[in-house]
């Protein structure tokens, strides 16, 4: 896995802010000038919006479509006004929700689910048409186990619970997991 440094970090969470902040008034975002090597690699990426400690939208890309800053700045417009879970981002709410980002290793077929650990991996589970994915995050948020961790992103593919057991694919990934929080970024208008 590749690394990113607090400033890589800190130039992608603001590039997520400003395309919101830049797409609520109607303006366009012109993206900054990249220096980092690492932010013009292509990656999977999620980002993730939260407003009061509750998700408020997330959306993202499992593979690789172009280079990590721009990938960003479209999933972080796709989280605020494209989640169908959730109404679209308001103006009035930019102020008070913070963003996550999730840069995605490549993918990799599950052999043997006991090689699952949780809180290191995610998932994703696709039987036919059905698919879902869940972040590492996500499970030891909820506190998971390796079996209900299988479980619930079979209920997010849409499937039942233990149809992760039999004819379903599964892939893990890692993610590299940071958010404003963390890093202390407070919106500014």
């Amino acid at each position: 896995m590749f690394l990113l440094s607090d400033n890589d970090q800190k130039t992608l969470l603001e590039i997520a802010r400003n395309s919101v902040r830049s797409y609520l008034a109607v303006a366009t975002f012109d993206l900054p000038e990249i220096s980092s090597d690492v932010l013009t690699q292509s990656h999977g990426v999620f980002v993730s919006i939260h407003k009061h400690g509750e998700l408020r939208g997330c959306i993202g890309n499992v593979h690789p479509v172009g280079p990590l800053y721009r990938v960003t700045a479209e999933c972080a417009i796709a989280a605020a006004f494209g989640d169908p879970r959730f109404m679209p981002l308001m103006k009035k709410e930019i102020d008070v929700v913070n963003f996550e980002i999730s840069v995605l290793s490549p993918m990799e077929l599950v052999e043997d689910v006991k090689k699952i650990e949780v809180g290191r991996h995610g998932l994703m589970i696709s039987k036919g048409k059905a698919k879902g994915l869940l972040l590492p995050q996500v499970a030891a948020m909820y506190g998971w186990n390796r079996e209900r961790f299988l479980e619930e992103t079979s209920r997010k593919a849409g499937l039942a619970l233990d149809d992760w057991k039999e004819g379903a694919t599964i892939h893990y990934f890692t993610a590299i997991v940071f958010g404003e929080k963390r890093l202390h970024i407070t919106a500014t208008p």
